[in-house]
C-alpha cells in the first residue's frame, strides 16, 4: 500500500497566494488501524530551496550571513539572524541556483561545491524541502561585497567567522537558524579535520 492509497483529498481552498501561497485542505487519513479519519491541515507552499556553507580548511572560517527576519523578529528573536546563504529555486537547479545565491549574498565565485543532504525543514505546514551544499573558498574568489539585492529587500551583512566560534554562537543561542546549525554540526564532522 502507498501513502496514495491512504489519502483522499475533498477540498482544498487557497487561503492566499500574496507572497507564497497558503491553501488549507479537507482529507481522509487511513490509519494504521484501517480506520479512516477526516482531517483539516493548512500548507504553506514557497518552493524548494538551497543552503550552502562556505568553509576555508586552512585559515578554519565559515561564511555566514546576519540579515533581518520578520518571522523570527514577531516570534521573540530580538536581534538579526545568522544564517547559511540560501535562496528558492524558482525553477532552477539546486546547485546553479546556489552558485548564484553565494554570488549575490556572499559576493564569493565557486569552484566545487558538494551536496550532502536534503531535508524538510517544517514537513508540518511548510512544503519546502531544503537541499544543502558545502564548498571550499578561499579569497581569490570575492566577485564582490555581497550583500544580497536591494530590489528583494535583502540587506544583507557578510561574517566570516572561525568554526569553533560558529560552534560556540550555536551552544549558546546567538545562532538560530535550523538550516546553519545542521550545515555548522556537518561541516564540524565532514568538513574540518580535527585538531
Amino acid at each position: 500500500m502507498t501513502l496514495h492509497d491512504r489519502v483522499r483529498v475533498h477540498e482544498v481552498t487557497l487561503l492566499s497566494d500574496n507572497w507564497y501561497t497558503l491553501k488549507t485542505t479537507a482529507f481522509d487519513w487511513r490509519r494504521n488501524d484501517g480506520q479512516w479519519q477526516r482531517m483539516h491541515r493548512e500548507t504553506y507552499d514557497r518552493g524548494n530551496g538551497a543552503t550552502l556553507l562556505p568553509c576555508n580548511l586552512a585559515q578554519r572560517t565559515v561564511l555566514l550571513t546576519r540579515q533581518f527576519r520578520y518571522p523570527a523578529f514577531v516570534n521573540g528573536h530580538d536581534d538579526l539572524l545568522i544564517e547559511a546563504a540560501a535562496g528558492l529555486l524558482d525553477n532552477a537547479a539546486p546547485e546553479e541556483r546556489i552558485r548564484a545565491e553565494v554570488e549575490e549574498e556572499l559576493g564569493l565565485r565557486l569552484g566545487a561545491v558538494q551536496k550532502v543532504l536534503e531535508a524538510f525543514m517544517s514537513p508540518g505546514s511548510v512544503t519546502e524541502k531544503l537541499h544543502f551544499f558545502v564548498a571550499e573558498y578561499e579569497p581569490s574568489m570575492r566577485i564582490g561585497d555581497g550583500g544580497g539585492l536591494a530590489e528583494e529587500g535583502e540587506d544583507i551583512e557578510v561574517l566570516e567567522l572561525g568554526i569553533d566560534e560558529a560552534l560556540a554562537m550555536v551552544a549558546d543561542g546567538r545562532i538560530a537558524d535550523a538550516k546553519t546549525v545542521m550545515l555548522l554540526y556537518h561541516a564540524q564532522l565532514h568538513v574540518f579535520p580535527p585538531r
